[in-house]
């Protein structure tokens, strides 16, 4: 069945019964959430947890009224209607449906009953408000003698866990108040007490309030019997009460009077939803957005953001839905993932204090640098402070507080207390923010590390660059017998979990590559002596990789405890996990012959149709030494399933092996705009990556879930781009070496690089996946070895257009 459609940058839901929730994201975790494509808003200001604002129940039936909506009411000459311009929660048949998933914002379009409703959703950069900016049509031929449009919310208590687990405090610190009289523009006040300092969330709009209602149970009438699809409270034409809660499931609900309406006539009614200290301070702001000039003029600030975000990397090959998805779609999510790390999601549901992932942020990092390398200096900041005095780091961090944990670590005794990856994350990320802007000052920086004393003042501080020189020490320093870094609780396979003692074939690998990176930076800095040694410290774990790590067709994944080994042949249940292979050649560890085996029985074993398992063939009972991973069962997530994080790596490494063609065949197969032919088979939005796939040990193959906020959208885009069209900026200069499916008869790609603006040209007139033979820029010939062009930095800030010549 079809449910949509890609059209410019949008994507446009025709359907709205979904096979689940589609969601798009609004403002930033500054204040913002997102928007179902049913109308229901999960609204935060900075911290999901502990300043949340609307309550959005995700386990709750499609159906349901979530945290938002608004209701039509009137009559046209002897017929009476009311319904929601949403869809949910009335559930109309309309005549026309369309909800537009746009660059920061939804846009919902209805027709129904001669009426036709454009609702923009969005939240101004800078502001702590969601507009629903409503425009009316009455597209009949006839008048509407009567219509009033009803704006309602459901608030949780900012202390979102306790809304769900405390039913008798929570309503005890609930209350609303009017500022304003019915008749007049009338804001809602409610306010809660909270931990975390005076805040109050406020509902209004640019029209007269007849009335008012600030209560749930009268607002659906009835003790409750009422329901959202119709409440008491707007059947027979009737007003609100106009009551102020001292306590209870407090609402905000706006009674406007906007009838009659003359056949083509139009109103406009711009809702306001957002928080604030004080409301008497902030009335500046909101009678702002009551003029619909200012609202217009919002919108397009945030549309110029858009398009100058998007615009630093364009690029155009012979595959239409590439194109559409690297320039639009997945820098978008990128971008998401960046301000949201893995913490408020449908599914991801931003309770308690699961926070900001040091792993995951350092990696999001990476994919925004071009585009916004403010806000990614801004978050490397952060992520450099939970880094802990010996070169580990914390877990996991309240973005809000800064208060950091070491997530699942703390809680089994016969485990290490520390994730034996999370500091080297922090390498790439730091490395690669560098390289892309020439911000070298960054490294001078001083930021404390972690640990504090009593009075909570940090105990130590060091340089950005020593901070790098702690990570890839301490794992230099934290090996097992075999001389392989311990895996401490877990690695980035958070869901095995060995006992103390086990040792990490994935963290040798990313430490041999941090370890390079470092030493190409000190290389730049003119440390030849630092570069030489962490050389060496690559070439070391080198050695021990390829003496202990081979099991005859492809890289161990871990040792236990015990020293038996996990991804090896001679296990029962997970043989063989993709990312020993993939990041054996990403880190430099494997050799020639033995990078070429790895991949190859990654294709042979762990390559589906849908995309790569993580692993095969799935732990078919709950095994306690494994842990987490067992608990899935055969083909699900990080047991067999296909996990999408992993499907860049082994792209990036065939194409450092000159496989253009597999490359590409992994590139289409996870691309999610294909995903639109199957939905019924997929579900999730088609216009994001998601998390995972149901893997072909599964009977429901091919179902995706935990979409948005996943480490793949980072890494999709860096092998699109850096890898398959190979366009990489290093510290020395641009380096161009595409690996192309070699029907394709070349590329284009416009890429803005520290101020300047770069044409590139690729042809390919061999048909060949990889090998430049020739570079010019301005029409003088530029240096080519080892297969790629290599442009130096341009220093004046000219516009540059550079050609390249694929052959032999």
């Amino acid at each position: 069945m079809s449910y949509g459609h890609f059209e410019g940058r949008e994507y446009v839901i025709t359907n709205p019964r979904t096979p689940v929730k589609w969601i798009n994201y609004v403002g930033t975790i500054d204040f913002g959430g997102f928007v179902d494509h049913t109308g229901g808003l999960l609204i935060c200001k900075g911290d999901p947890a502990l300043n949340r604002i609307t309550k959005y129940i995700t386990q709750l039936p499609s159906s349901e009224f979530k945290g938002s909506t608004i209701y039509l009411r009137g009559r046209r000459g002897d017929r009476s209607f009311l319904y929601s311009p949403y869809y949910v929660p009335t559930l109309h048949e309309y005549d026309r449906y369309e909800c537009r998933i746009g660059l920061g914002y939804s846009r919902f379009l209805m027709e129904y009953v001669g009426i036709r409703t454009e609702i923009t959703v969005f939240v101004p950069e800078g502001e702590s408000v969601v507009l629903q900016d409503v425009r009316i049509r009455n597209t009949g031929s006839d008048p509407v003698e009567v219509l009033d449009l009803i704006p309602v919310v459901e608030y949780s208590h900012f202390d979102a866990l306790k809304q769900l687990t405390n039913a008798d405090w929570v309503p005890q610190t609930m209350t609303s108040k009017a500022i304003g009289r019915p008749g007049e523009l009338l804001v809602l006040r409610q306010c809660a007490f909270m931990q975390i300092g005076r805040a109050e969330n406020f509902l209004t709009s640019n029209w007269p309030v007849s009335s008012f209602e600030a209560d749930r149970r009268r607002f659906l009438g009835e003790n409750e019997y009422g329901t959202w699809k119709v409440p008491f409270s707007l059947v027979d034409g009737r007003e609100f009460s106009n009551y102020e809660p001292l306590r209870g499931d407090n609402v905000g609900a706006l009674m406007h009077h906007l009838g009659p309406l003359a056949p083509g006539e139009e109103r406009r009614v711009i809702v306001q939803l957002g928080q604030v200290e004080s409301v008497e301070k902030a009335m500046p702001v909101i009678e702002r957005f009551r003029e619909p000039e200012e609202v217009d003029a919002a919108f397009a600030r945030m549309q110029a953001f858009w398009e100058e975000y998007l615009n630093v990397c364009q690029v155009e090959t012979p595959d239409p839905e590439f194109d559409l998805l690297v320039n639009t779609h997945n820098p978008r999510q990128c971008y998401v993932t960046l301000n949201w790390s893995r913490y408020l999601s449908y599914y991801q549901l931003g309770y308690g204090a699961r926070g900001i992932g040091v792993r995951d942020s350092s990696q999001d990092v990476m994919a925004v640098v071009a585009g916004a390398p403010g806000r990614a200096k801004k978050l490397l900041r952060k992520l450099l402070s939970v880094q802990k005095r010996n070169g580990s780091s914390m877990h996991q961090f309240n973005p809000k507080t800064m208060e950091a944990t070491m997530g699942d670590a703390r809680e089994m005794e016969d485990r290490p207390q520390y994730y034996g990856d999370d500091h080297l994350w922090l390498v790439f990320a730091v490395c690669h923010y560098i390289a892309e802007t020439g911000d070298y000052a960054f490294l001078e920086e001083e930021i404390p590390f972690y640990e504090k004393d009593k009075e909570g003042r940090p105990l130590e501080s060091a340089r950005v660059l020593e901070h790098l020189e702690r990570a890839v020490a301490f794992t230099w320093n934290d090996t097992g017998v075999h001389g392989i870094p311990h895996l401490g609780f877990a690695d980035w396979n958070d869901t095995v979990n060995l006992k103390t003692g086990a040792e990490s074939f994935f963290i040798a690998h990313q430490f041999s590559k941090a370890a390079r990176d470092l030493a190409d930076l000190m290389d730049h800095l003119g440390e030849k002596e630092k570069a030489e040694t962490y050389r060496s410290y690559a070439e070391e774990m080198k050695r021990r990789v390829n003496e202990v790590g081979w099991d005859g067709e492809w890289y161990l994944r871990y040792f236990d405890w015990d020293g038996s080994p996990i991804g090896s042949r001679g296990n029962a249940h997970g043989k063989i996990y993709t990312n020993a292979q993939s990041w054996a050649v990403i880190s430099g560890n494997a050799t020639p012959e033995r990078a070429r085996k790895a991949l190859d029985a990654v294709y042979t074993h762990l390559n589906t149709r849908y995309g790569i398992k993580l692993s095969t063939p799935g732990y078919d009972h709950y095994d306690p030494n494994l842990g987490g991973v067992t608990t899935y069962p055969p083909g699900a997530k990080e047991n067999g399933g296909i996990f999408l994080h992993a499907n860049p790596w082994v792209i990036i490494a065939e194409c450092m092996m000159g496989n253009g063609a597999r490359a590409y065949q992994y590139h289409r197969q996870v691309n999610p705009i294909k995903k639109n032919e199957i939905i019924d088979i997929y579900e999730v939005e088609p216009y994001v990556f998601c998390q995972n796939i149901l893997g072909d040990e599964h009977p429901q193959f091919g179902l995706g879930r935990n979409s948005w906020l996943t480490g793949t959208a980072s890494w999709m885009y860096q092998a699109a781009t850096q890898y398959i069209l190979g366009v990489r900026v290093t510290h020395g200069g641009i380096v161009i070496d595409p690996c192309l499916p070699p029907e394709w008869d070349g590329f284009r790609m416009r890429r803005k690089v520290r101020g300047t603006w770069y044409e590139i040209t690729v042809r390919n007139p061999e048909h060949v996946s990889r090998g430049v033979r020739s570079c010019t820029m301005d029409g003088q010939a530029v240096e080519v070895s080892e297969g790629a062009a290599r442009i130096p930095f341009d220093t004046e800030g000219k516009d540059h257009v550079v050609e390249v010549i694929l052959g032999t």
